[in-house]
């Protein structure tokens, strides 16, 4: 199983054990073969995205929820106790008050996020970074090789959220926003099983923005929407932000955030380098320290 194109491995913080996760025959269907790949073309597209959308958010959807919590080992008790009018209503729930803790010392990063973690060391030449053999430029996935030049020998951390997964996000300090900036594209599935063939980072819709922020400077936040997951729902424009404070959200579906980061501002701990360095994924939760501020000790 170690190397099955057909699992991704994943590992809890301060565990030895490597969680394989089986990717869905759907998915290998889809993706391994001619005729899937035929599928894809049509399947892709935002306007399919938009169909199920509809659905999801109709009441005939309700019957997918004690479904869902079942499959996933969802621990309802951590969730605001309201009746779901739709699955997309479930799967956008809130957190209880003071359920997910968030770290707020000035020297920690926090993962914006619960998600499935790999960080990658962005090319002080060609300013891109490697993923399951696809070269990713920071100028294509934004569109702005100005704003990308100022990552250059920096970070780029992924964030992959699955099902399971708590589907809002929120910011990783205090600081103030630029803009959204939203980028039209297909939505391929953020699994890395997709990663092979497509670059899908570059092609998927996706929305960034600049967080200036009091301790890591200029943060570049990019939302990565999904395939069925067409809504990236982010509730600020120019904006003054604190730490822990909800950024927005994903409707329906596996997604992805990215941040990049400029050259020697952080930290990363070191389980997740090494873990990431071994082509596995590191579980995080929204809050929890990932890494420091550069030229701190904690």
């Amino acid at each position: 199983m170690e190397n099955d194109k057909n699992v991704v491995k994943i590992r809890r913080r301060n565990n030895d054990v490597i969680i394989y996760e089986k990717i869905n025959k759907s998915v290998r269907f889809l993706y391994h073969t001619f005729l899937g790949r035929i599928c894809l073309k049509i399947i892709t597209r935002r306007w399919i995205s938009k169909l199920v959308g509809k659905y999801m958010n109709s009441k005939l959807s309700r019957r997918r929820i004690k479904k869902a919590i079942k499959q996933y080992g969802i621990d309802m008790n951590q969730y605001e106790n309201i009746n779901y009018q739709s699955y997309n209503h479930f799967f956008t729930r809130k957190l209880k008050e003071n359920i997910c803790p968030i770290n707020y010392d000035n020297n920690v990063l926090i993962s914006p996020c619960d998600a499935k973690l790999s960080v990658y060391k962005i090319d002080q030449i060609s300013n891109t970074f490697n993923i399951k053999e696809s070269i990713y430029n920071i100028n294509d996935l934004i569109n702005d090789s100005i704003i990308a030049s100022n990552y250059i020998d920096g970070y780029c951390l992924i964030f992959r959220l699955t099902v399971d997964d708590y589907h809002r996000y929120c910011y990783i300090d205090d600081g103030y926003k630029e803009e959204n900036h939203f980028i039209k594209g297909i939505l391929h599935t953020v699994q890395p099983i997709s990663l092979e063939k497509y670059k899908v980072f570059h092609q998927n819709c996706r929305e960034y923005t600049i967080l200036h922020t009091n301790n890591f400077f200029d943060v570049l936040h990019i939302e990565v929407g999904a395939i069925c997951v067409g809504k990236i729902k982010n509730l600020h424009q120019k904006y003054e932000f604190h730490r822990g404070e909800e950024k927005g959200m994903f409707e329906f579906g596996g997604s992805t955030i990215i941040l990049l980061f400029s050259k020697d501002t952080i930290i990363i701990d070191q389980d997740i380098i090494n873990n990431s360095n071994n082509d596995i994924e590191t579980i995080v939760k929204m809050g929890e320290k990932i890494g420091i501020k550069q030229n701190k000790v904690i």
